[in-house]
Order: C-alpha cells, then structure tokens, then sequence
C-alpha cells in the first residue's frame, strides 16, 4: 500500500478524491433519477424515460470538451460557477417541468454538466509524479466504480421510500455540495513546471490530435461500449433465467471485483500496456455467456471486473500523458465525450445481437467490440513515431508491453464514466 499511502500524503489529494467522489455519485445516479420521475412521477412510459436519458446522454458527450476547452482558457472556478448555477436550476425545475420541458432542459443540463472526473483527472495528472501517477489513477478508477454501485442505489431506495421530487432535488443538492467543494478546493490544473507552457501557447488540434491519440480515445470508447453492453446482457440472461431480480447482486459482485481489481493493479510495478488490457478484458468478457443462472455469472463476470478498472486507467492515464499542457482541459473532455458516446452505443448494439441469438450473444458481440477496439488501439498507436519524451512515454503505455515510466490504471465504469440505466462516464 506503499504506492497509495503517497498519493493521499500529497496536498490536496485526499480532499479532492473525496469531493470529486461525492459529486460523481450524484452524476452517476442522474439518468436513474430522471428515468424514475418521468415513469412514476410523469406516469410516462419507459420510452419516454429512455428520451430523457438519451437527451441528457448527448449533452454530456458534446459538452466535454466544451467545457474543457473553457477550463483551458478561462479557468476552474468559473467553468465550475456556470455548471453549478445550471445544475441547481435543472434539478429544482424537474418536479415541475412537463415532459417536453424537460427533454429539452435534460439536453442543456448535459451540456453543462459539472466535470468532476475530468477535473479529478486533470488535477491528478498535475498534482502527482511520473512515479506516482498509475496508483493515482488507479484511485479514481475506484472511485468511479463505487459511485456507480452506490448513486443508483440510493436513488432507488429514495424513490420507493420518499418520492420521486424529493430524490431529483437531493441528486441535485449533492451535485451542488460536489462542485462548490472543488470550486473551494481549486486543485492546480497543470504542474509547475507546466504553467508557462499553458500560458504561452495552445497548439493547434492538428498537432496533437494524432494517431496515438486518436488510439487512446478509440480505446477509451471501446472500453465502455463492452461495458454497457455487459449490463444488458446480464440483465437479458437473468430475465430468461426467470431471475431477472438477482440483476443487481451480480452487477455489485461485478463493480467489487473492478474495484479489488484496480487497487491491486494499480501496485503493481510491471504494467500492462493499455491495448493488451483491453483485448484481455474483451476475451474474458465472451465466456460469460455460458453462465445461466445468478450463481454461476456472478463467478463468470469476476474475470470481466478484475479487469475492468485497470483498463479504464490505463486509458485516463496515456490520456493525460499524450495531452499537451494548454489543451489537457479540451483533451480530457474528448476523452469524456468518447466514454459517453461508448456508452450510448454499447447497449442497442448488444440489444440487437440479444434479439438476433440468445443472451450469450450480448456477451460475444461485448467481448468483440473491446477487442476491435484493442486491436485498432494498437495499430494506431504504432503508425506514427512519437515526437516528445512525454509522448514517447504515452506511446509506450499504449502499445509496448515493456514501458517503463509511470502508469495507468480506471472512469466511471458508469461514469465520469458507464452508463446504461445509470450512468459511467
């Protein structure tokens, strides 16, 4: 525990984890929160609930490196004051905003989310050493894995036992406490030895949006389509097991072993490169659906966990590696809206391999997707030679298996990162 007990000691650290991981907790419950009020509170359809869900789903993913590129440009704090104000006017409206309203506000509410894991990761990257970085993103991985077993969660609980209204306006009053605690906070959003360079000059896009880039986010999308693809298809073979209600003990045992996973990796002093993680995480995916009752997926989808939360953070690590100081804002948001954008696709295109086959099939085309991703992960990381010592680092933790400097390890599965019913971006 060596390796995490110097993450916590540095300034700042722990505080903002656990500000950031009270906001994230919120957000990953948004969409469950939404879907409740429009089918019990609106007594609407679950069609309708999915418009919302989706509405808010775009927002997110076109408003991340909206919102980082503001950071880049115009600071934290008062990206944070607009994003706030938004949210507390959005989740109070709720209650009283008929469905039309609220598809459209849910939009606008997206757009303008509060980015608290793309600021968590963006402060990591800064605030830690080359050394310590893999451990600090393996943290986060975790952290994004315990707001999504407890934000979905407690909004059910609310809903059954208080009203819908009551948990709209809680999930918003926590997004408030979340984004005023890291306004105060105020975490650095570049290293020291960084600053000059952010403030001197933002290279154009053409410049770093190349292919290790472009591997890393393509990977980043491919990670969270297998996982919401994974969701459904547990939810598919319980439902023809006639156990549909043991849906959410195996997503837990799935979300304990991610995070068992990401803490052991993340001490780990060999890394994996993040495509040989991937392509491990799609194989290990695919057997899962030989599982046909609780018992035996909740041992099936250990494998699938363990690997979960190493590969999310390798991902948000090479990530921040690859970004140059002036746009690591803007970067990290492309990364965000490529999460979202995986999580969106993950589930109609394993519902439509359900409907084609057999539940099975949803894990198979899961599986499948993650290693399409892996391998054109790599070979985009391979086509073009590195041009700085801190891309050349990246590069190394994309597609060699022999990196040496620090690294990686998870999102959000829901969350600042997976999203299906609730939300990892």
């Amino acid at each position: 525990m060596t390796s995490y007990r110097q993450v916590l000691a540095v300034p700042g650290m722990a505080p903002l984890l656990g500000v950031s991981l009270l906001a994230r907790t919120a957000i990953t419950a948004d969409v469950m929160a939404l879907t409740l009020f429009v089918v019990l509170g609106l007594e609407l359809s679950y069609a309708a609930a999915g418009g919302v869900a989706a509405a808010l789903t775009a927002g997110v993913a076109l408003g991340g490196p909206l919102l980082g590129r503001m950071i880049d440009s115009r600071g934290l704090r008062l990206v944070l004051l607009v994003t706030v104000t938004a949210q507390v006017v959005f989740w109070l409206g709720v209650p009283v905003l008929p469905y039309g309203f609220l598809l459209v506000a849910s939009f606008v509410a997206g757009l303008l989310m509060v980015p608290a894991q793309a600021v968590s990761r963006q402060a990591i990257a800064a605030m830690t050493t080359a050394q310590q970085r893999r451990a600090a993103f393996a943290l986060e991985s975790v952290q994004g894995e315990l707001s999504y077993i407890v934000g979905p969660a407690v909004v059910i609980l609310g809903a059954a036992t208080v009203s819908p209204d009551v948990v709209a306006w809680g999930v918003g009053a926590a997004i408030l406490a979340g984004g005023v605690g890291i306004a105060l906070l105020n975490p650095p959003m570049h290293a020291r030895d960084e600053a000059d360079a952010a403030a001197a000059e933002r290279p154009p896009r053409r410049q770093w949006l190349d292919a290790r880039m472009i591997a890393a986010l393509t990977m980043a999308f491919g990670t969270t389509t297998l996982l919401s693809g994974v969701d459904l298809a547990i939810v598919a073979t319980l439902r023809e097991a006639g156990q549909v209600s043991w849906a959410a003990v195996v997503v837990v045992v799935f979300g304990v072993s991610s995070v068992i996973g990401g803490l052991v990796y993340g001490a780990l002093t060999r890394p994996l490169p993040t495509w040989l993680l991937l392509a491990l995480l799609g194989l290990v995916t695919i057997p899962a659906g030989l599982a046909h009752d609780w018992q035996w997926l909740c041992v099936a989808v250990v494998g699938s966990g363990l690997l979960t939360a190493p590969t999310l953070g390798t991902v948000a690590d090479a990530v921040s590696r690859l970004a140059p100081p002036g746009v690591r804002g803007e970067v990290t948001g492309l990364q965000s809206s490529a999460q979202s954008a995986g999580f969106a696709l993950g589930s109609p295109l394993v519902g439509v391999a359900i409907d084609l086959s057999v539940p099975a099939g949803g894990f198979a085309t899961a599986g499948l997707a993650g290693l399409a991703a892996a391998g054109t992960g790599y070979l985009l990381s391979r086509r073009s030679p590195a041009r700085t010592a801190g891309t050349s680092r990246a590069t190394s933790d994309l597609s060699s298996h022999n990196s040496s400097a620090s690294r990686p390890a998870r999102t959000g599965r829901f969350s600042d990162s997976r999203r299906v019913g609730p939300a990892r971006r």
